[in-house]
């Protein structure tokens, strides 16, 4: 996990440790659970997947990463715990030297918050790294932000779920805003904007563009690796995304499958090019709840009951190549999963993390009728001597 170690303090009784074995592992990935116990919003990640994600040898972003993991204690127990992410291959890709820190949780303390980021900022400072951002992750797929609005509202999936205090330790630590993701909500009683229907007509009557939609796994899995490498041209531009290569697009397809309902993938095509997507899920957040992120013994059987008994579809993923914007493409996506979800029963659509910079598709949600409903902060603090 890392090759600097850990610096032992004992001021106030607290100790910053790196991580070095299955143990320290076992604490840092179950203190969030401790720590919210009393969190009735909280969304415990699923712990099989949380054991290969912080696993080099089961996760390859580990490959192009140097990470370093750090639990605090207090009194001698676990009070806090960090990440270090250096990612080399999206520095390279975007010519920064930047650090990162992650899966930031601890108690509200603003010394042994402000101890823990320290950890981290020398660490990258020894890596030559010139800023640090977070909370992030290895990459966009990952939770990234701190919540900032919406507290009252349970999280989905891959997002974060922080207590208030968290913002304060950051910002006390001397963290500034870097870039805010918005989160909106869709009421599907709601009418979409007539304009949308004139859009569709036209892009059906030019003749020239393809719609697929899916009603079996076995129709979209031809789609599913072309959807991946539209990603790359999709969101190459996009804040924190760093292309994707075979083995990772492999390895993403093979981890949401399992969860996908063929009903909220859309794509369309271009003369036999594929030139949009879009992925929803129904939304998992209660089933994960009560299975308390374990999937074994019932605990996945709870996720797929209350799978379906949701009413919210999760709008996780929405691309066009970039030669086809502003054609409508996106419009045609979206009233194309209004549909299906109204046809199934839905009452909602969560449309996950946009980039507040993203004024087109920002615009779009305010005029199809949706309405602002979380919003989460990533930050930024200079590394420079």
């Amino acid at each position: 996990m890392g090759s600097h170690k850990g610096h032992q303090a004992s001021t106030m009784s607290i100790d910053i440790r790196q991580v070095q074995s299955r143990k320290d592992l076992k604490k840092f990935i179950f203190l969030p659970e401790k720590l919210h116990k009393d969190h009735k919003n909280w969304l415990p990640p699923i712990y099989i997947d949380e054991w290969k994600y912080f696993n080099p040898k089961k996760n390859r972003e580990f490959i192009f990463c140097e990470t370093i993991l750090y639990l605090a204690y207090k009194n001698g127990r676990p009070a806090g715990r960090i990440m270090g992410i250096i990612n080399n291959k999206y520095n390279k890709y975007r010519g920064i030297r930047q650090a990162r820190f992650g899966y930031f949780e601890c108690i509200n303390d603003p010394e042994l918050a402000g101890r823990l980021l320290q950890s981290i900022e020398t660490w990258g400072r020894e890596q030559g790294m010139e800023h640090i951002i977070g909370p992030y992750g290895f990459s966009d797929k990952d939770p990234q932000g701190f919540l900032v609005e919406g507290y009252e509202h349970i999280p989905i999936p891959v997002s974060a779920c922080n207590f208030p205090y968290m913002n304060k330790l950051v910002e006390a630590a001397g963290y500034k805003k870097e870039i805010d993701c918005l989160v909106y909500k869709y009421d599907l009683s709601n009418d979409l904007p007539e304009i949308y229907g004139r859009v569709f007509n036209r892009v059906k009557q030019s003749g020239n563009f393809q719609f697929h939609e899916f009603t079996t796994k076995k129709e979209m899995n031809p789609f599913v690796m072309p959807v991946l490498s539209l990603m790359n041209d999709a969101y190459g531009d996009i804040y924190g995304f760093a292309p994707l290569d075979e083995k990772e697009m492999k390895d993403l397809a093979s981890r949401y499958m399992p969860i996908l309902n063929p009903h909220f993938v859309k794509a369309i095509s271009h003369k036999e090019e594929l030139v949009g997507f879009l992925v929803g899920l129904p939304n998992l957040s209660k089933g994960i709840q009560r299975s308390r992120g374990r999937l074994f013994p019932f605990g996945l059987v709870k996720i797929i009951i209350d799978s379906k008994k949701t009413s919210q579809v999760d709008l996780m993923l929405v691309g066009i190549k970039e030669a086809f914007r502003g054609r409508g493409l996106d419009v045609i996506l979206a009233m194309k999963l209004v549909e299906s979800a109204r046809k199934l029963g839905y009452k909602n659509i969560e449309v996950h993390l946009m980039l507040e910079t993203n004024k087109r598709v920002l615009g779009e949600m305010n005029k199809a009728g949706a309405k602002p409903h979380k919003r989460f902060r990533v930050y930024r603090k200079g590394l420079r001597p």
